[in-house]
């Protein structure tokens, strides 16, 4: 179908601090509580939304054999709807609570994309590893899908593969608005465009579409390079949701 923050009392504090020469202390002792985040201190900085260097830290593989990543969010409640009304798969339970889920990492090709490539990986995914990654994926049958139609075209193995996959869905801030919903609610498809702009700094208006199923929100599709650093994906783009507005169904 991919996220904020009393200098009168201080001012106060260093004239009293001078009245009765006691300026060097109260400065050694500012100097301790500006690290500290309680009420009167002043929080620190967010850390930066910087693929390089979470890339960098984690050391994560990179892929060969096509250009760059989608990684695709699906609006659970659309496909649960369309799929498994009953909800009788964990994804689709009540009280599931899924609203995006990972839907797959897609290696693309500035054209076009490869699938179900040839590897010397299993096609199976074995259930120790695809269950470490149903916080992303929470269905086992996806998780495999997944792998045999895109994953063998990433260059990697499948733990890899999936350790990449966790590591763009982190990298991505998903935005208050696109928080799985207890009511149906509707938003106007630029604005969520816009909203994952705002969140996510260095993306831009053609490194993602938002795609629907009618009237409903089915996906939110994010261009990375190898390096997890958004990038334009103009093929991709075109592939948007022509309507103004799409409703987002209530997660169950």
């Amino acid at each position: 179908m991919r996220e904020y923050r009393d200098l009168t009392r201080g001012v106060r504090s260093r004239s009293n601090a001078m009245r009765f020469g006691l300026l060097p202390a109260i400065v050694a002792l500012a100097t301790i509580c500006g690290c500290s985040n309680e009420e009167g201190g002043q929080a620190p900085p967010k850390a930066p939304n910087d693929a390089g260097s979470i890339a960098a830290t984690a050391n994560m593989p990179v892929g060969k054999g096509f250009d760059f990543y989608v990684l695709s969010l699906s609006w659970s409640p659309t496909w649960c709807g369309a799929n498994d009304p009953k909800g009788k798969s964990g994804q689709c339970e009540d009280g599931s609570g899924h609203g995006l889920i990972v839907h797959g990492l897609w290696p693309q090709e500035e054209s076009g994309y490869p699938e179900y490539c040839r590897t010397r990986q299993s096609d199976r995914v074995p259930e120790s590893l695809g269950r470490q990654y149903f916080d992303l994926i929470p269905s086992m049958g996806l998780i495999g899908h997944q792998w045999r139609k895109h994953g063998t075209c990433s260059g990697l193995s499948q733990s890899d593969y999936f350790a990449v996959t966790r590591a763009a869905r982190e990298r991505l801030v998903i935005p208050p608005e696109l928080m799985a919903a207890a009511g149906s609610t509707t938003l106007s498809v630029p604005a969520i465009e816009a909203a994952f702009r705002e969140s996510n700094s260095g993306m831009t208006s053609d490194a993602i579409a938002v795609t629907c199923e009618g009237r409903l929100l089915e996906e939110i599709r994010v261009c990375f390079d190898k390096e997890l650093k958004f990038r334009p994906c103009p093929q991709v783009d075109r592939q948007a949701c022509r309507r103004d507005s799409v409703l987002l169904p209530p997660a169950p």
